[in-house]
């Protein structure tokens, strides 16, 4: 029997957006429930997702969760509490400047930003909803990626050798966007946006023996595709560029393993509807519209690639 993983990368409210709709072409032209995958692993906005696959929502649901129309009314109350479309004024408190002389690329310049204010109180509600108090994901093998501040070493919340925590702290810290969110503090640890060391990485795992790995990473762009427009340059240079050179040395050091990676990263058709600011929500039910019907070829594209 095949054994098969599905990681989620990190993409904000727009990325949310564009997630759902590859899983929704992906679970069709498979004919595939991504709840029945044998790990399923989250980064950010990818950790918000797998929290709702782990707790039982079905693709369609999150279709209709990103149109407003859910049946469930935890879907429609996480939905209209998506954060604004831009953060709130930071604290000027630098998250820790020793990460600039630890690490490299976003990861380090993430420890001389200043501590976001955003309210992060609907990702914890969220994961209450779908757990019971202080529970884990209900999945047996559901993970939440991170980023610890004092070591700059990321954590996958879940995995046996990452520190116990409660769903709900692990997916605001998976999300602790830096500058935007507020970090969260754990047993004596702070954490961060995973984000920022890796889209969504995929080499934690490298030594797992899966057989096939289906990557959804709307954040990285491994054809060099980027949004339109000065924004859009701004957000491939910024963003998009690092976090795809990232991830294409994951994908690199998973096959070496010989495990079979389906990559479905939006491409130049998906990303020309897409704003460059990934948190703007006035723009998702637009965004996910569009991606409901590109993300169709993009996963098609995706999965006769991987069978070539």
């Amino acid at each position: 029997m095949t054994s098969r993983a599905l990681v989620i990368g990190c993409g904000g409210t727009i990325g949310a957006a564009w997630i759902v709709a590859a899983l929704d072409a992906l679970s069709k032209q498979l004919d595939w429930d991504p709840r029945t995958a044998d790990l399923i692993q989250g980064t950010s906005a990818g950790a918000e997702l797998i929290t709702l696959l782990a707790g039982g929502v079905s693709v369609d649901e999150l279709v209709r969760m990103q149109q407003g129309t859910a049946h469930d009314r935890r879907l429609r109350d996480h939905h209209d509490a998506a954060p604004p479309s831009l953060p709130p004024l930071p604290i000027p408190r630098l998250l820790n400047p020793g990460l600039l002389r630890s690490q490299r690329g976003l990861a380090a310049l993430s420890g001389i930003a200043p501590t976001g204010r955003g309210d992060a109180s609907w990702l914890a509600r969220l994961a209450e909803a779908y757990t019971r108090e202080g529970a884990w994901l209900n999945h047996p093998a559901a993970r939440m990626v991170a980023v610890d501040t004092e070591s700059g070493q990321r954590v996958a919340f879940g995995a046996p050798d990452a520190p116990a925590v409660s769903a709900a702290t692990a997916l605001q810290a998976s999300w602790a966007v830096p500058g935007w969110m507020p970090p969260v503090t754990a047993g004596g640890r702070t954490y961060i946006d995973g984000g920022v060391a890796s889209t969504a990485s995929l080499d934690l795992l490298a030594d797992h023996g899966f057989d096939e790995i289906y990557l959804i990473a709307p954040m990285a762009s491994p054809d060099r595709a980027r949004i339109p427009g000065l924004g859009g340059f701004l957000e491939d240079r910024c963003l998009r560029r690092p976090m795809t050179d990232i991830l294409t040395a994951e994908i690199a050091t998973v096959r070496a393993r010989g495990t079979r990676v389906i990559a479905i990263c939006p491409r130049v058709n998906d990303l020309a509807h897409l704003p460059a600011n990934f948190m703007n929500r006035r723009a998702r039910h637009v965004a996910f519209a569009a991606s409901m019907h590109t993300a169709r070829l993009t996963v098609s594209r995706a999965l006769t690639v991987a069978a070539s």
